[in-house]
């Protein structure tokens, strides 16, 4: 897999502000990215708020939830006033991060002016155990085409299990 690029962005919802991806890899084992399309998407207010549902269980499984806002701190506040997320919550209002991370974009020259027609969500799987890599990316073809939050814990839960100590570089 693919080593993540590393961001900082401000941070409207839990944890320190600004919030980099070096800081979320210093205290949990895996990440999931939530790549937004757009502070109006009804899709990804939904998505934010079924993912927060489950909020228990990601920290039981050692696992981060940050959704990435493709718009203005501010709008990433009113967000989190709404609806009180229980993890962080990042403003990118350049979009740098989506294009870091080769979000999915349609409609060609038209879709890349504005946000909420043109930006697909996506959702990236990262493994910040060692070295950081990317273990499963979900890129939405449509505005609803979402990962269900389910699988990505399960598989958490699956990279966790298959973990496999390496005995010969140390004494077991």
């Amino acid at each position: 897999m693919t080593a993540p690029p590393d961001f900082e962005l401000r941070n409207a919802g839990i944890g320190p502000d600004p919030l980099s991806l070096s800081t979320i890899a210093d205290v949990v084992d895996f990440a999931v990215l939530l790549l937004l399309r757009d502070y109006h998407c009804p899709k990804c207010r939904a998505q934010v708020q079924r993912v927060a549902e489950k909020a228990e269980q990601l920290e039981r499984n050692d696992t981060a939830v940050v959704p990435i806002l493709p718009d203005s701190y501010e709008k990433a506040t009113d967000w989190q006033a709404e609806y009180d997320l229980p993890f962080p919550l990042l403003a990118d209002p350049h979009g740098e991060v989506g294009e870091e991370y080769d979000q999915p974009r349609r409609f060609g020259v038209l879709g890349s002016l504005h946000d909420l027609i043109g930006r697909m969500p996506k959702a990236l799987l990262l493994d910040l155990r060692g070295v950081a890599e990317i273990v499963h990316v979900h890129e939405g073809e449509t505005p609803g085409d979402r990962p269900d939050i389910e699988d990505l814990l399960g598989r958490v839960d699956e990279m966790r299990d298959s973990f496999v100590f390496d005995c010969t570089l140390v004494d077991c």
